[in-house]
Parts: C-alpha cells; sequence; structure tokens
C-alpha cells in the first residue's frame, strides 16, 4: 500500500471545475499506477480514472470521459484529476489509491486500501 494523501475537493455550482491533487510523502508515484476512485451517498464505490505506466491505456469511466483529465507531475510528485463541467451527479468523496490495475474496460486498487478522501459537492 502506497499512503496517499488526496486534497483539491470542494463545493462548486455545475458547470464549475475542480482540480484533484494526490500526493505519497516519501513514495515516487512515478513508480506506479495510480487510480481516481469516488463514492457517492448510498452507492458503491467506483473507479472514475486511472493512470498507467503500461501500454494499456489510461481509464476514463463512461460517465466522466470528455469531462476529467487525469495526469502525473513527476516533478512535483502528483496526480492530478482535473474536472471540468461538473454535474450534480459528480458529487462524492473521491479517494487517491496505488498501486491499481488498469485494464482496457476498468481499473481497480489493487491492495483495497484507502485513505481519507476528498469531498466534491456539485449543487445544480
Amino acid at each position: 500500500q502506497v499512503p496517499v494523501v488526496e486534497s483539491g475537493g470542494g463545493s462548486v455550482q455545475a458547470g464549475g471545475s475542480l482540480r484533484l491533487s494526490c500526493t505519497a510523502p516519501g513514495f515516487n508515484l512515478g513508480y506506479y499506477a495510480i487510480g481516481w476512485f469516488r463514492q457517492a451517498p448510498g452507492k458503491a464505490r467506483e473507479a472514475v480514472s486511472c493512470l498507467s505506466n503500461s501500454a494499456v491505456s489510461n481509464y476514463y469511466a463512461a460517465s466522466v470521459k470528455g469531462r476529467f483529465t487525469i495526469s502525473g507531475d513527476n516533478a512535483e510528485d502528483k496526480v492530478y484529476l482535473q474536472m471540468n463541467n461538473l454535474k450534480p451527479e459528480d458529487t462524492a468523496v473521491y479517494y487517491c489509491a496505488a498501486p491499481v490495475v488498469v485494464a482496457t474496460g476498468g481499473c481497480t486498487n489493487a491492495l483495497d486500501a484507502w485513505g481519507q478522501g476528498t469531498l466534491v459537492t456539485v449543487s445544480s
């Protein structure tokens, strides 16, 4: 397990943007495939987007494709999730996880260990 720290959540109106950050003090995130997951109230946790470190393409859930972008900054040793055109249904606690397994059709948290998460609230 890589002990990650998420930040950047907040409250925005629909159509707004937020950028989430994931860092892991003492660890080089560049060695890992990193993922963002979310859990809305009363719903199961789901994979949102995962940054691949192999030949497999990055993963995006269908519901966020075209609106969210995952990226890594090796210099700052952070992974970001840029979220644009946010919708009320994006409201959830967002979690970063490492390592993850990225496949063509999905992404899973390899060790099923979770941090505190960061809350994103989108109002209509």
